[in-house]
């Protein structure tokens, strides 16, 4: 009797094992999945960034700040984006962040967090909402903290607009506890003056760890202080396009999707 129970046990344990082996990746069966999001609405994503992407059949995420130029006066170029498969995602309407920081001199007095409400914040995002579902009449889509700011005063304000968002695109406490990815590993990438080697280094890495990374970039080729080459970009979308049947590569609220469904 003893024996047999073995046998069963090492029967079921090996079908266990077998299984979590061949368990599917929760990236449609790729090594990873890799978001790149592009930040503040810049007139250089509608005029270098899209068309690039567009020719190697990739999409991004793009944050918009409502109040931007670069987004109410080229309105019509957002919503082509959006109905092409980009994602149009909230940055907020004037982008606030906590003025009080090292090397924050740049935030204006009236857009100081410092200075805000938890109610004036929740209510600038979804004003913002409601002009990107304008645009391009979706309802599901993911925000990016200004900063990556997440609090007003002593109380995070992504508890109050969960339900406005698919997932936060932030790395802080409050955004993994609201976005709900498990034990999903994600890595995060700010681009700043780096390599197109170093870029892709990044993505490699993320295939080995069979996990979700985030690329947050600002200016390509210019348009912002926060910026990487327009080579070093290319290189790294040549790079994903040469390696779609094993990476990902897909708008943040699609990943994000995916990877609570895999939690």
């Amino acid at each position: 009797m003893l024996i047999a129970r073995a046998i069963l046990f090492g029967c079921l344990l090996g079908n266990s094992l077998l299984s979590c082996a061949q368990a599917p990746s929760p990236w449609k069966n790729k090594q990873c999945a890799v978001v790149l999001s592009y930040d503040d609405a810049l007139n250089i994503h509608l005029d270098q960034v899209i068309p690039t992407l567009d020719s190697a059949g990739l999409k991004g995420t793009f944050y918009l700040i409502g109040s931007s130029a670069a987004f109410t006066k080229r309105i019509p170029e957002w919503r082509k984006a959006a109905a092409n498969g980009h994602e149009l995602g909230n940055h907020t309407l004037f982008h606030p962040c906590y003025g009080k920081r090292p090397g924050r001199e740049w935030v204006p007095v009236d857009y100081d967090l410092n200075n805000y409400t938890l109610r004036r914040m929740m209510d600038e995002v979804r004003m913002n909402n409601a002009a990107l579902e304008a645009t391009d009449g979706k309802k599901k889509r993911t925000m990016a903290c200004p900063c990556g700011d997440t609090k007003v005063q002593d109380s995070s304000y992504l508890y109050g607009l969960k339900d406005q968002f698919v997932a936060f695109r932030d790395g802080t406490p409050d955004a993994n506890a609201v976005n709900g990815f498990g034990k999903v590993p994600v890595e995060w990438f700010s681009a700043v003056n780096n390599t197109g080697d170093q870029l892709i280094a990044a993505v490699k890495k993320a295939m080995t760890n069979r996990s979700m990374l985030v690329f947050v970039f600002h200016g390509v080729g210019g348009d912002h202080s926060i910026n990487v080459s327009a080579a070093a970009h290319r290189a790294l979308i040549q790079f994903l396009q040469q390696n779609k049947s094993q990476i990902l590569v897909a708008p943040f609220v699609e990943v994000a999707a995916l990877a609570q469904a895999a939690r």
